[in-house]
C-alpha cells in the first residue's frame, strides 16, 4: 500500500501541551500518559524547531490545554511565528473573558468536545455534571470573540441513535464544523470498548446516515475522518494522502516532548527536545511502515484498498497488534 504524496515535513503538529484534566471521560486515551511538562523556554525552542521545519499548523490538546498556566503565552509565540493555531477543549473553563484572551493570543479555531445533544448523557460520559451547558456556552463566547468554532463528537454507543440530534445541536450553535470521530481503542477506550464501541455493521449504518446528512445539510461542514468510508464510495475531508493521515501529514507531541505518529498510537519515534525532527520524519522505520502498509486478509481482495489503505492504523494496531491487518471496524464480508 504505497503512499507517494508524503509532504517534505509534517503539515500539522498535534501537541498535548499538558495532560492535566478537569474531566473524567470514559474513553480517555491520555489518562495514563506522563504528567511531565516541558518548561516555557523549551516550549519556545520547540516552536522555533517547528517553524524551521515549515510546519503549517499547531493544534493544542491534552488533557485540557487551558490547564497549562502559560498556554496564552505559548499560543501568542506560535501565532507570531506564523503558525495557524487551534485547540481542542472541553469548554468548561471558557467564559467571555477567556474567549477574548484566546482571540488575542492568536487562536484561529477552537474545537469543543460535545458527545450528545442530551445534557445528562454528555455529562455522564464526560464525568462532570453541568459540562454540557458549559460547553454550549463556550461556543457562544468563542463565536462572539470572532474565533471559528467546531464541535467534536466521539461516535459510540451513547450517541449512535441521535446523530440527527448532534447535527441539529451543531446548527443551533452556529459552529462551522462538526467532527464525527471514529471510536479509538486507546487508554480507557480500550478498557471500555465492549460497552462503548460499535459493531462493524453498526459503523456501516452510521456512515450511511452521516454521509446522507453531509450531502443535504447546509451551513455546516460534517467531517468524517475514517478511511473505511471509501467502502461506501466516499472519502473524508480533502487530503493529500489516502488512508490514515497520521504519520503522513501530521505528528503528535506529548507533554514531555516524545513524538508519536498520533495521539492514539503509543509508539515513541523520538523526542522533539533531543532528536532531529526532519530525520525522524524522513527516516523513522515506524513512519515508513505506516506509509507503506502491506495489505493482509480481506484487504487483499477489497476493491477499496487503494483508497482505504487498511483503515485506521491506530485502531488496527490497538486491537490486532499489527498495523497491516484489516481495520476491525470494517464491515466487508460481515453479515
Amino acid at each position: 500500500m504505497k503512499n507517494d504524496l508524503i509532504p517534505s515535513s509534517p503539515l500539522t503538529v498535534n501537541w498535548a501541551i499538558t495532560n492535566k484534566c478537569n474531566f473524567a471521560c470514559n474513553h480517555c486515551y491520555s489518562r495514563s500518559d506522563t504528567k511531565e511538562e516541558l518548561d516555557l523556554e523549551m516550549v519556545f525552542t520547540i516552536l522555533d524547531t517547528l517553524s524551521r521545519a515549515k510546519v503549517f499548523s499547531i493544534n493544542f490538546g491534552g488533557g485540557e490545554p487551558l490547564l497549562r498556566k502559560n498556554l496564552l503565552e505559548i499560543a501568542r509565540r506560535a501565532s507570531d511565528l506564523g503558525f495557524a493555531v487551534s485547540m481542542n477543549s472541553n469548554g468548561y473553563l471558557i467564559d467571555r473573558d477567556m474567549a477574548g484572551k484566546l482571540k488575542e493570543a492568536g487562536f484561529a479555531k477552537v474545537g469543543i468536545s460535545i458527545d450528545s445533544p442530551q445534557p445528562d448523557i454528555h455529562d455522564n460520559f464526560r464525568g462532570i455534571k453541568g459540562s454540557h451547558a458549559r460547553a454550549i456556552e463556550a461556543l457562544k463566547y468563542l463565536k462572539g470573540a470572532g474565533i471559528e468554532t467546531s464541535i467534536s463528537s466521539v461516535i459510540c454507543k451513547i450517541n449512535i441513535e441521535d446523530v440527527d440530534g448532534l447535527v441539529e445541536m451543531a446548527l443551533s450553535s452556529e459552529v462551522a464544523n462538526i467532527n464525527f470521530h471514529n471510536f479509538k481503542c486507546s487508554g480507557l477506550g480500550f478498557a471500555n470498548k465492549d460497552i462503548l464501541d460499535l459493531t462493524p455493521l453498526e459503523w456501516r449504518d452510521f456512515y450511511i446516515r452521516a454521509i446522507e446528512l453531509r450531502k443535504k445539510v447546509n451551513g455546516l461542514r460534517i467531517s468524517l475522518e475514517d478511511p473505511i468510508i471509501s467502502q461506501l464510495g466516499e472519502t473524508g475531508e480533502e487530503t493529500l494522502v489516502k488512508g490514515s493521515v497520521c504519520g503522513k501529514l501530521s505528528l503528535n507531541i506529548k507533554s514531555n516532548g516524545d513524538i508519536t505518529p498520533c495521539g492514539f498510537i503509543p509508539i515513541v519515534v523520538g523526542n522533539i527536545c533531543t532528536d532531529d525532527l526532519m530525520k525522524i520524519w524522513n527516516e523513522s522505520p515506524v513512519l515508513h511502515k505506516m506509509r507503506n502498509k502491506e495489505p493482509q486478509g480481506k484487504c487483499l481482495s477489497c476493491d477499496s484498498k487503494s483508497d482505504c489503505l487498511g483503515g485506521c492504523t491506530a485502531r488496527t494496531l490497538a486491537l490486532t497488534g499489527d498495523m497491516n491487518n484489516p481495520d476491525p471496524h470494517c464491515w466487508k464480508n460481515e453479515s
